[in-house]
């Protein structure tokens, strides 16, 4: 029943176990996917945005390079015949880096202007044009500005030198949309990597762009395997499973040694019942008597609180109490009249006998304890040593009042059984004399719970 119960909580163990482990591993799933859900936004303009240093204290951030060029041209704007280059190129790498160990995922960035400008060219990604067209917000993404017809969209242009540019009023802005084929690649965007979108654009001569502001928009790719709780559950599991094997190779090599434990055990009984089955055999009157006695004994044990294998060792020792008996001739043991003095002796040698007969009995403790002193009694008038109260072995104590039992229980060739209440009155009055009170007291609980039956 210990045993089972042991398992039982075993089981519990490694089931809870497992169930934190698993906790540990659905928190990581949540909390990375929380993570990639989560969009993240930053703001640049004048130094932060137009600096060539990389901001990289920040997770993300884009800086925006204005090459140098002497491009120019003469935008005649309202019809006045203006010939004087009064408008300027800037060709602008957006260079977007990402500087954490995560994937971005995602990103975007809108470029909103402060002042009039002409986009004639950008590359990589589309850009997606929020233009003031007559008071009226005019929206239309441009897959590839190098390749704009202004035929196929609504836009406000202006064509100079045959390019045709999309104006963008102050207060317009473009939403840069990056590309994910094969010749740009710039989503997702690997760790401590970067992609450099650019775009050509005019604004007049002399005026400062500075004042341009970027809203870039992001969002990461964290991979599972980059969460710490990930690997407490990998660890987690890990001590799990080891755990779980050791376990399972330990219960195994358990089954096995009680197993063969078992078949000991069965050999051992087998060996001592046979033997004790020659000694009971001796004597008609009394066959079966060894078992009794250790029944009797090992259910007086149990009452006591003894269990498991101390239970079996003492029901052995009780079985082989009588064993010096197979040194008594026949005549004496089987003898229907009354003993002589002499005769009485032989008999009560039988303690000494059996004593020595089991004294190279050494896997079984004590076992000769039993054979030896069982004839004491608890007033000091028993044999073969005179031994009187707890000086005289616990385990003898107990066979001494089984065995009285037994012989009370029996018919014998000089008398018939005993009733159950003269067995009970024998016992009661023989307390402190023959038997150890204590032990007689847990005898006669037996008998009167019907435990042992008269």
């Amino acid at each position: 029943m210990k045993d089972h119960k042991r398992k039982h909580h075993v089981r519990l163990d490694f089931l809870v176990s497992l169930f934190i482990v698993l906790f540990f591993y659905v928190m990581s799933m949540i909390r990375v996917s929380q993570y990639n859900q989560t969009v993240h936004r930053d703001t640049f303009t004048g130094s932060r945005l137009f600096s060539e240093d990389t901001e990289q204290e920040r997770e993300c951030s884009v800086r925006a390079i204005p090459r140098g060029s002497t491009w120019s041209k003469a935008f005649d704007l309202k019809g006045e015949g203006i010939t004087e280059h009064n408008y300027q190129a800037y060709t602008v790498d957006f260079t977007v880096s990402n500087h954490t160990a995560d994937e971005i995922a995602d990103f975007s960035f809108r470029l909103t202007f402060d002042q009039d400008v002409y986009l004639m060219s950008a590359w990589n990604g589309a850009l997606e044009c929020h233009q003031n067209v007559s008071g009226d917000e005019y929206v239309a993404v441009v897959p590839d500005l190098r390749e704009f017809r202004a035929a196929d969209y609504a836009f406000d242009t202006f064509t100079a030198d045959g390019e045709t540019m999309i104006h963008m009023n102050a207060g317009d802005y473009l939403v840069y949309l990056p590309s994910s084929n094969e010749n740009a690649m710039e989503v997702p965007l690997e760790p401590y990597e970067g992609t450099v979108p650019g775009m050509i654009l005019y604004a007049a001569i002399g005026e400062d762009i500075d004042g341009w502001v970027l809203e870039l928009t992001y969002r990461y790719h964290r991979q599972i395997t980059a969460d710490a709780l990930f690997w407490i559950a990998v660890a987690g599991a890990f001590i799990w499973l080891i755990s779980l094997t050791i376990y399972a190779i330990t219960s195994a090599q358990i089954r096995k040694y009680k197993l063969r434990h078992e078949r000991d055990n069965e050999i051992i009984q087998e060996s001592i019942e046979t033997f004790t089955g020659f000694i009971d055999a001796k004597d008609p009157y009394t066959n079966g008597h060894s078992g009794r006695v250790a029944e009797y004994t090992r259910a007086i044990a149990e009452a006591m609180g003894y269990s498991g294998e101390e239970l079996d060792r003492i029901y052995y020792i009780a079985l082989l109490h009588d064993c010096g008996k197979i040194g008594v001739p026949d005549s004496i043991l089987k003898k229907p009249a009354k003993l002589d003095d002499e005769e009485f002796e032989v008999i009560k040698s039988h303690t000494v006998r059996g004593g020595e007969i089991l004294s190279n009995f050494t896997s079984l403790k004590d076992v000769g304890e039993g054979a030896r002193y069982h004839h004491e009694r608890y007033d000091g008038k028993g044999y073969p040593e005179g031994r009187a109260g707890e000086d005289i072995p616990l385990i003898a104590r107990m066979i001494c009042v089984a065995d009285s039992f037994d012989a009370m229980n029996s018919n014998r060739c000089y008398r018939k059984k005993l009733t159950p209440e003269k067995i009970m009155e024998e016992i009661e009055q023989n307390k402190g004399k023959q038997f150890d009170p204590k032990i007689a007291d847990v005898f006669l609980t037996l008998l009167r719970e019907g435990k042992i039956k008269a």
